[in-house]
Parts: C-alpha cells; sequence; structure tokens
C-alpha cells in the first residue's frame, strides 16, 4: 500500500511538472499583438503623441510584460518629457529580463547624463564598450550624451540665499 501511495504521488508530480512546462513560451518570441501595439506606440512616439504613445505601450505590456522594446520605447516617451527617473526604471525593467540589452543600457545611461549623474553614465558605457568591442550606434550615442552632458533645459537653477 505504501508502494502504492508513492508511486501515484511520483507520478502525479510529473505529469503537473510536465504540463506546466507545455504552455510556456521561449522569452524571445513576444505575442503578435505585443508587437504590433509597440509599433503602434513607437509611431507615435515619431509623431511627438506622448500621451498616445504611452498608451499604446503600457497596453503592449499589460498584453505580454516579457516586450524589452516597449519598455525601452516608455523610456524614450519618458526622456522627451524630461522624466529621467521614471525612464532609468523602466530601462532597469528591461535590464531585468536581459541585462546585455544595449539599448537599454544606452537609453540608461542618457537619462542618467540629464540627471547630472555622470559617473554611473560612464559605468554604462563601459558596459556598452564590453558588449561591442568594435563599436555600435548605442556606444556612440551615450558617448556624445556624455560629452555633451545635461542640457540647459534639464539643469537643475541653483538658489541663493537672498542677503539682507
Amino acid at each position: 500500500m505504501r508502494l502504492l501511495s508513492s508511486v501515484l504521488i511520483a507520478g502525479v508530480a510529473t505529469a503537473l511538472a510536465a504540463s506546466s512546462a507545455v504552455g510556456q513560451r521561449p522569452d524571445d518570441q513576444i505575442l503578435p499583438r505585443s508587437e504590433a501595439l509597440l509599433k503602434q506606440g513607437e509611431e507615435h512616439l515619431a509623431a511627438g503623441r506622448f500621451v498616445e504613445a504611452d498608451e499604446a505601450l503600457e497596453t503592449a505590456l499589460a498584453v505580454d510584460p516579457r516586450n524589452r522594446a516597449a519598455y525601452n520605447a516608455l523610456a524614450k516617451v519618458a526622456q522627451r518629457e524630461k522624466l529621467y527617473g521614471q525612464s532609468i526604471r523602466f530601462t532597469k525593467k528591461a535590464l531585468a529580463l536581459e541585462p546585455s540589452d544595449r539599448d537599454a543600457i544606452a537609453i540608461q545611461g542618457e537619462a542618467m547624463v540629464e540627471m547630472g549623474a555622470l559617473a554611473r553614465a560612464k559605468e554604462n558605457l563601459a558596459k556598452l564598450q564590453k558588449l561591442c568591442p568594435t563599436g555600435c550606434a548605442q556606444l556612440a550615442e551615450l558617448n556624445a550624451a556624455i560629452n555633451r552632458g545635461p542640457t540647459v533645459a534639464s539643469a537643475k537653477p541653483v538658489v541663493t540665499p537672498k542677503s539682507n
């Protein structure tokens, strides 16, 4: 009797483990609906319609939360709206899915530059140099952003106390 229950438990455990793996997709296979919404969001971003871009990209992530490109596009929307902290948060989510995502590293580095965190942006530059030793577009863009420094629009005004 003990042997029968042990065999039964082992069989059920094996069946459950096998059935849970059958329904899973590979990490690089994004749902087509999410891809379509990503494209739509990128079109809105290119046209400067940030609210519509944000809505389409958020929906793309609701459809498939593994869509790294949608996180990166949301980070770009946040940067265009000068929400650099939010941009960094979105790129962290993309990097959690794929730590060597060159786009996410570059976008994050550019947001860090705008926030004045040049040392951290240079760390991202070093990561990109390791990922593409012969050079890549992301490396060139981040290097240019670091050399340029924070834009005047994003620089925080210096407040001096009034003297009487």
